[in-house]
């Protein structure tokens, strides 16, 4: 489970297993790095990519799930596969995020409420009425390249003052964004391990992607 008082490297894979499996094996053995099956990740990949990445990672597992709905159904599917943790998205209905947080409390998962398109992440805490494992506070793919938009710092600090949850920073974070997060104060910081045809910021897939991981670990501490 989570510890709210250690800060994680979390590294999403989006593109296929076989990149997964090639880069998995080079990584630290570390249990401050989570590995995320993202989404475009298991829509390729099934519940078999997120079985394929626990066998060859012994931590923490993040299946990107981003739940709509039928919360319980699938919390149930990829703990069965093998992840410790999942994402429901803020914006949609209230009962289908509560009931993923029960689901998770029932499997001993850890949930994750994704507010990505979330004017207000306390809204949403506060029509639930029970606390995740982690709020999300997430830049989306499609916004990196709009001017102006950020990932929300200034809601770190109003989750804290209510909540008890890890905050995680996701979208586009690279070296220089992962100190922005930890100084804002989130404890995981989610980086994209990104294909060189790709415009997005994040960890060359081509590249040393378990030295980048060793120096977000340090940059992180």
């Amino acid at each position: 489970m989570l510890d709210h008082k250690v800060r994680y490297l979390q590294l999403a894979f989006n593109d296929d297993a076989a990149t997964a499996l090639r880069i998995l094996p080079a990584l630290p053995r570390d249990p401050r790095i989570l590995i995320e099956a993202g989404t475009p990740y298991i829509k390729r990949e099934g519940l078999a990519g997120i079985r394929a990445i626990r066998t060859h990672w012994p931590y923490g597992v993040v299946a990107d799930l981003k739940t709509t709905d039928g919360g319980e159904d699938e919390v149930a599917m990829v703990a069965g596969a093998g992840a410790t943790a999942a994402t429901v998205m803020g914006s949609c209905p209230t009962e289908t995020v509560r009931a993923f947080l029960l689901a998770c409390n029932a499997w001993g998962v850890d949930s994750m409420v994704d507010m990505l398109g979330v004017a207000d992440p306390l809204d949403v805490l506060r029509d639930v009425r029970m606390a995740p494992a982690a709020v999300v506070l997430h830049l989306g793919r499609d916004e990196e390249a709009t001017r102006g938009k950020t990932i929300q710092y200034r809601h770190v600090t109003r989750i804290r003052s209510k909540y008890d949850v890890a905050i995680s920073a996701a979208g586009g974070v690279d070296l220089k964004e992962a100190r922005s997060a930890i100084f804002n104060g989130a404890n995981i910081v989610v980086a994209n391990i990104v294909h060189p045809d790709r415009p997005w910021r994040g960890i060359p897939a081509d590249g040393d992607v378990a030295g980048m991981a060793r120096q977000f670990l340090q940059t992180i501490e």
